[in-house]
């Protein structure tokens, strides 16, 4: 059996969020077994799994992606949105757009450290929307 819909997240600032929270308070009638895929459809975000208790994590992610992929190179012809917006492309191909998580005894199957990140790209990327897919 498959399920789908969409959720909505809140707007969040640019930077690497635990949204884990979020998706699972949204999260409807999850099976005794089976796979959740969460896709984020945008192009200047990006969703991971990775560490869910130092923040530090977080901001050694942002600080690494923003020496890698710096605003306002020269070599960027996609700029009529902001020195933000072509980072935020990159970026998010890099992180990806979807992340599949087992599920167990109804509940996300996620290691103890483990939490699902919004990698939020833009300065101001508004509310993020998220296609949940549940098969079981």
């Amino acid at each position: 059996m498959v399920q789908q819909y969409e959720i909505i997240l809140p707007e969040f600032r640019r930077g690497y969020h635990l949204i884990t929270g979020h998706v699972e308070e949204q999260l409807k009638n999850l099976p005794e077994k089976g796979l959740l895929n969460l896709f984020i459809k945008h192009t200047s975000a990006g969703l991971t799994i990775n560490e869910n208790a130092d923040l530090s994590v977080r901001v050694d992610f942002e600080a690494f992606m923003n020496k890698l992929i710096p605003e306002n190179d020269p070599a960027y012809s996609h700029v009529m949105e902001g020195a933000d917006d072509m980072p935020a492309h990159l970026k998010s191909s890099l992180i990806g757009q979807s992340v599949t998580i087992p599920i167990t005894r109804h509940g996300l199957n996620l290691g103890t450290w483990q939490g699902i990140y919004l990698c939020e790209f833009r300065n101001h990327g508004g509310r993020r929307k998220i296609c949940v897919t549940v098969v079981s």
